[in-house]
Formats: structure tokens, sequence, C-alpha cells
């Protein structure tokens, strides 16, 4: 059984395609992330699936229901929490909890056991209005708001954008935990290192997919051998070995360049002999393992030549 069916889902914004012929299906109790950039079209696709935003084009259903003909319904059964912190700044920790649960005629004890591992960390600041917490205790109490009336699928719009890293941690955790009690939830985040934490994902760069499937399968699925290299002029090396006839693609990644051959079976060896050319001082060249950023970066270079090739470039 699916949670979310998306197909061929388009909206434009003038010029802009925010989402252009968007498809995906997530499966009851996944956690599923929609990964990329800002104005990718994450949020666009997160307000069209809860009914706050029409899309021009395609369908979309939630747990079963449509989003335009019976969006009502659909209000019940999910819980959403935006990017920007949208919770009543000038309330209390304990008005904003009890003001959500009256919306959907429940109790804070009624789904006591679905939000108490994140409520007891934020339990001791009840009186604290909203707007006086830090990052991450927004971060929990805007979760509880979203889990009040115990939803069937969960829609985190870039939840630990802005959060220290140990909160970003604890919030991972927390889904899992979540995840456990056959929540669906959909998760959009910018962060590629999150991406592994998701049972699948979508890659998403200027409102299209580049790919859906698990993490795993899309790092496996990438084509060529992966060589990270680093000199004492690392940017020199990087112009030099770029312009390189020999060279597929290269581009920085913290201290060092990622390089791909145009060869299929190429070496560290080919590497090292094509970068001396250029007189490297202090060359380290050697084989890795790609990251779903490299995948990122390969996907949307090849949908770039697809664009600049459709349009006779």
């Amino acid at each position: 059984m699916h949670s979310v069916i998306v197909k061929n889902l388009s909206k434009t914004y003038g010029s802009t395609k925010a989402v252009d012929d968007v498809s995906f299906e997530v499966k009851k109790g996944e956690l599923f992330g929609l990964i990329g950039p800002d104005g990718a079209g994450k949020t666009s696709i997160f307000r069209i699936l809860t009914t706050l935003l029409l899309a021009d084009g395609g369908t979309a259903i939630v747990e079963g229901h449509d989003v335009v003909k019976e969006y009502q319904t659909i209000r019940n059964k999910v819980g959403y929490m935006p990017g920007k912190f949208s919770l009543y700044q000038d309330l209390t920790v304990a008005e904003n909890l009890n003001f959500f649960a009256t919306l959907f005629g429940t109790t804070i004890r009624e789904n006591y056991d679905l939000i108490k591992d994140i409520y007891e960390q934020i339990e001791p600041f009840n009186n604290r209005r909203a707007g006086k917490l830090s990052g991450g205790m927004k971060q929990k109490l805007a979760l509880c708001c979203a889990l009040i009336h115990k939803p069937d699928v969960l829609f985190l719009d870039e939840p630990t954008t802005g959060v220290d890293v140990v909160s970003r941690k604890e919030f991972w955790d927390m889904l899992a935990r979540l995840k456990e009690q056959n929540i669906s939830i959909v998760v959009s985040t910018p962060y590629m290192d999150e991406a592994k934490l998701c049972d699948r994902i979508a890659l998403i760069q200027g409102g299209k997919l580049m790919s859906v499937d698990e993490p795993e399968t899309i790092i496996k699925n990438f084509p060529k051998p992966l060589f990270a290299a680093k000199a004492k002029n690392i940017y020199q090396l990087l112009e030099n070995v770029r312009s390189d006839k020999a060279i597929e693609s290269c581009y920085a990644f913290g201290e060092y360049l990622h390089i791909t051959l145009v060869s299929e079976d190429g070496t560290e060896k080919d590497i090292e002999e094509l970068a001396s050319q250029y007189h490297p001082e202090e060359l380290e060249v050697k084989k890795i393992t790609p990251t779903i950023e490299d995948s990122f970066i390969r996907l949307m270079r090849e949908q770039k030549e697809i664009k600049e090739t459709a349009d006779g470039k």
C-alpha cells in the first residue's frame, strides 16, 4: 500500500517551472527523502501534498484521497512541519500544544505515547514562550504539534536547516522511532549526508526529479571509477586538470578534487600521469567510493547536457 502517489505533478510561477512533471510514490511506513538545494521545488511539492497549494497539472493522492477533491479529509490525516518556524511565538510551549490539540479535537494526553520521547525534552520549558526557545527546542515543539493528532503521514520540510549538528542527529533519531509506529514520513533536506538516513530518496533539481531509489542503489549506479586528488596548489591543479581532454569531470570537494576520466577503466596511475604534466607539488591521488553528493552532481550535469542538446546549443 502507498501513502502518497504523485503523477506528473507540475507548478509554474510566471516563467519558472517550480515543479516539472514530477512522479513518485511513498510506501506505507516508509521514511522517504526529497533531496535537493534551495529552489529545487521541494516546498512547492510539500504544499501541494498538504492541500495548501493547487498544482497546475498532474494528480496527487495522499492516504487514498485526492488532494483537490478531498482536501478536508487529508488535512485530518497529515501532519505538516514547514521549513520556517510557524507556531505562535507569543504563546508558551504548553499553550501551543493545547491549541493544536484542540484544533484536531484531541488532547495532549490522548496521543501522549506518540510524542512522549520528544515532549519530555521540552516539558521543562512548558511556560516559556515559543519565540524564546532555542532552534533545537523550536524544532521539537513544532514536531510535537505536527504529531498531536496522530497523523498517518508526516511531512517535514527542511526540518534540520539552521540547527546544530547535535540537534540534527537527535531529530533523525526521533524520526527513526516514529517510523516504528507505522507513520509514513516524507522529509525534505538540502543536506546530502542526511539522504542515507532515509529508506528511499528522490534527488530533485530545478523542479525535475533526477533519480528515485534507495541511497545505496543510487551510489552503486555511479557509472565510473571516482578519484580524489589534492596538491599544494589545489586551485591551479583544478584549472589544469579540468581543461584536459582526458578528464570527464573535476570539481572541488572539501580539501580534495573529485575526478572522473573519459576512459571507463581509469586508474590512480592514469590520474597521476595526467596531473604530472602540470607539475603539481605534493600530489596525492586515491580511488574513493562515491557519495550521494557525487551522484547528485553527476546527475545534475547530465540533466544540463540533455537540456542544452534539446535547446540546440
